[in-house]
């Protein structure tokens, strides 16, 4: 976790058409993005956020989108190399 602190990134300029009208700022944490409002979120907010990240994983929480990162090679299929086999 320490090299994720390294690449902590905030106040990134926010050109108006890309971002949600209520965002007040975005951060970036590794391959994580965070960004937080000026009051609650709706979900076409919701879904500006997911446009400009196709294929990842992005929540709402109130006045907090998040840009979870993507998941670790191994996972991306299904498989984890931690899976259990329950057949054998």
């Amino acid at each position: 976790m320490p090299d994720v602190m390294h690449n902590v990134r905030t106040h990134e300029t926010l050109p108006a058409s890309s971002w949600p009208v209520r965002t007040e700022r975005v951060s970036h944490i590794g391959e994580a993005c965070l960004v937080q409002g000026r009051g609650d979120f709706d979900f076409a907010d919701l879904n500006v956020v997911r446009g400009r990240f196709p294929g990842r994983h992005v929540t709402l929480d109130g006045d907090v989108i998040t840009v979870w990162p993507p998941p670790p090679e191994g996972e991306r299929d299904g498989s984890a190399p931690f899976a259990v086999d329950t057949d054998g």
